[in-house]
């Protein structure tokens, strides 16, 4: 008999690496002036069928001038939007394959669960039929098979956000635009509904593109991740590469949490690493830049909490060691971060995993510690 072939594993979605895949949606040097104000400037990306995308940035930053150009609300004042090829710069909302999820639900009070989910079908006019099938295969997907006949004031906040989601998905769009979808509901609820956003997005295979503040959630939900600043995507990239190699200063500070360093470059001797130079009499630290840096170039050093370490006897043969005194921590149950303060005066966060009990832990305030990381835990940025 022969041997069964080895498993691959599962293969991995990244249709963006592929030049053989032709985008589902393109923004092709897309401009939008409200007025003297540009909200969206010259920008030109490029989203995949069965994306998860997000849109991720501060508020003000234009990632929501750009779903609504998405949905047909707005009209770019310069270049190309294309959906399947196609350009939709002049389809009117209602004609174009969009749905649109809105953080209000903006559900009808007066119809039961079942009624919503086929308000758009009807409107459509299709069979009766075929709308009952439709509008049960949505009650099954979102799991409100027992809430058909309920008001929207009769379930949950988050029982809603589901009915939302079931109407948006029913009339099967190419695209759906999410706008912050989970804002209304508290954490503990937030949390759980990414995943059913996921598995639903993944069961039904429609393009998702979400618009949200909150990291988390973008880093969580998305395939991939574009932060946004003054109208332009500062950076896009899958969750992983967004927060380990952050293109600049903005991303690094924006994505979760970060030390940074300012000093000036010079070339050190080993494996192409450099020696950062950033305080009078004190030895550089040594980072791996990601691309060649001159020498005198002014660059930050960018390191996680989570990748310095610390430890109450000086680490012996390691790079990068500072030592300083715990002035703070910030106990997150699963975590603690500690705010330790070196003789220059800066504030360096370290966090461990809390796998003791409290009263075992080996820090607490005002003790003096050390702190390292290894030459290739951070990163080095120039813009």
């Amino acid at each position: 008999m022969s041997e069964p072939a080895p498993s691959t594993g599962p293969s991995v979605f990244a249709p963006w690496n592929d030049p053989a895949e032709r985008p589902l949606i393109q923004f092709q040097n897309v401009t939008k002036r409200f007025g003297d104000f540009t909200a969206i400037d010259n920008l030109t990306v490029d989203i995949y069928a069965r994306e998860f995308f997000a849109l991720l940035g501060p508020s003000g930053c234009g990632k929501t001038t750009l779903m609504r150009m998405l949905a047909g609300f707005e009209t770019p004042t310069e270049g190309y939007i294309l959906l399947d090829g196609s350009d939709i710069g002049s389809v009117p909302p209602n004609r174009r394959a969009v749905n649109m999820m809105f953080q209000s639900y903006a559900l009808f009070p007066h119809l039961t669960v079942s009624e919503n989910i086929a308000f758009g079908l009807k409107r459509d006019k299709l069979p009766k039929d075929q709308i009952a099938a439709r509008v049960d295969e949505m009650l099954r997907l979102v799991q409100l098979q027992k809430f058909a006949g309920r008001k929207p004031h009769q379930i949950s906040g988050g029982q809603r956000q589901r009915v939302a989601l079931a109407r948006s998905l029913a009339k099967a769009p190419k695209l759906l635009l999410l706008d912050e979808p989970l804002g209304a509901l508290d954490k503990k609820l937030r949390t759980d509904t990414q995943f059913e956003l996921m598995e639903i997005q993944e069961t039904t295979g429609t393009t998702f593109v979400i618009v949200t503040h909150d990291q988390e959630e973008a880093m969580t939900v998305a395939s991939r991740v574009a932060v946004m600043d003054h109208g332009k995507m500062v950076q896009v990239d899958t969750p992983d590469r967004i927060y380990e190699t952050p293109n600049s200063v903005y991303v690094a500070d924006f994505i979760g949490d970060v030390n940074l360093v300012e000093g000036t470059a010079s070339a050190h001797h080993r494996d192409g690493k450099i020696e950062i130079h950033w305080a009078e009499g004190k030895p550089p630290i040594v980072g791996t830049p990601m691309q060649p840096i001159a020498d005198g170039t002014r660059c930050t050093f960018a390191i996680r909490p989570e990748k310095v370490h610390i430890s109450k006897e000086h680490p012996e043969g390691k790079s990068n060691i500072m030592q300083g005194k715990i002035i703070d921590i910030a106990y997150l149950g699963n975590i603690s971060t500690y705010h330790v303060q070196i003789p220059t005066g800066e504030i360096f966060k370290a966090q461990t995993a809390n796998t003791r009990r409290i009263e075992r832990r080996k820090f607490t305030w005002d003790d003096e510690v050390w702190l390292w990381w290894s030459e290739t835990a951070g990163v080095v940025l120039t813009g």
